[in-house]
């Protein structure tokens, strides 16, 4: 695992400012409004850089933020163990505890139901991993 050197003063949300102001084409845009989405949700997220990726955190990992050639993925630390009514989760569905969800150029997103996930996701870290 990389980390970050500990002389390094910029903080993770300056980090994730960069790493998408270095993205010119639809991933960072992608990436731009998922982030916005995902803030909005929980006022207890924390953004984290970690792995040089963004990183949202509730007591312990929650989702983290990845950019690839032809996708942006959402991938949920503990996906695994939560409900996902309206089928966000395209990626990794044989992963023990993560799962993902991957946005190719384009493709709508649904904030609503994104928001809903994220929220489940803050709450089972919040109870200590206990599903409701």
């Amino acid at each position: 695992m990389k980390k970050t050197d500990s002389k390094d003063t910029m903080t993770a949300s300056r980090h994730i400012d960069n790493y998408i102001k270095d993205l010119t084409d639809w991933r960072g845009d992608s990436l731009r409004r998922l982030r916005k989405l995902i803030l909005a949700t929980d006022p207890n997220l924390t953004e984290e850089w970690k792995w040089d990726t963004p990183v949202w955190s509730y007591k312990g990992n929650v989702v983290a933020g990845g950019v690839f050639k032809d996708h942006v993925k959402l991938n949920f630390f503990k996906g695994a163990s939560l409900k996902d009514p309206n089928g966000l989760f395209n990626a990794g569905p044989d992963a023990k505890a993560s799962r993902g969800i991957d946005f190719h150029e384009g493709e709508k997103i649904d904030e609503s139901a994104l928001q809903d996930l994220v929220r489940e996701a803050v709450a089972y870290n919040a109870s200590g991993g206990k599903k409701k």
